[in-house]
């Protein structure tokens, strides 16, 4: 039994060999681990942007709250002076309290937009994510392409496809997707394909 299965073993070896699925899934088991690399990457990044928006919000916050109790502080004292409510002394004071809250609400705005042009500057990740995840996408891809063309040659039913020969292995298999599939049976168009193709295979 072990001879047998040492011999299956090397007869399947040879097979994958000379199909050039050796290759195809050398190069699919190479791209695993730095598909885990890429995403820790999007991972770091995204976690950095965070960290970093949530440092300027924290900034920002009070000094909004500030702005915003102290105007209707002032707001309610303005009212009372419409209504005659307050005396010369009384005015007095309200105008200088209202002559240093505008000098720190424009200081406290001009700290606000810094923090907002920090939080975008924050947002800058996305252009170097979207790079990193359209290529893990595309990884992705050609990965299943591999696979389903590895289950159509060893399938039951698979002894319909003419296997590529070995000088057409290399070529054939960097041809990407089959835009026109018009007459063809040997090839999968989307998604529902691949589904049916999985679970005629009892996958």
């Amino acid at each position: 039994m072990f001879a047998s299965i040492g011999q299956l073993t090397r007869k399947v070896h040879d097979s994958l060999r000379e199909l050039g699925f050796d290759k195809s899934l050398e190069k699919a088991a190479a791209a695993i681990p730095d598909a885990r690399d890429r995403l820790s990457y999007i991972a770091t990044l995204t976690e950095q942007a965070a960290n970093r928006t949530l440092n300027a919000v924290d900034v920002a916050q009070p000094l909004q709250n500030r702005i915003e109790s102290d105007s209707e502080a002032l707001a309610a004292q303005w009212d009372k002076l419409f209504a005659n409510q307050l005396s010369i002394d009384e005015f007095k004071q309200l105008a200088a309290k209202t002559r240093d809250h505008l000098k720190e609400s424009a200081s406290g705005a001009k700290a606000t937009n810094e923090q907002l042009l920090e939080i975008m500057m924050a947002q800058d990740f996305q252009d170097l994510t979207g790079q990193v995840i359209k290529k893990i996408v595309e990884m992705a891809k050609e990965m299943e392409g591999s696979l389903l063309e590895f289950l159509m040659q060893f399938s039951p039913g698979g002894s319909a496809i003419k296997p590529p020969s070995i000088g057409e292995v290399d070529s054939s298999l960097l041809n990407g997707p089959v835009y026109n599939a018009d007459g063809r049976t040997d090839v999968v168009t989307n998604q529902e394909q691949v589904d049916d193709l999985l679970a005629s295979l009892g996958f």
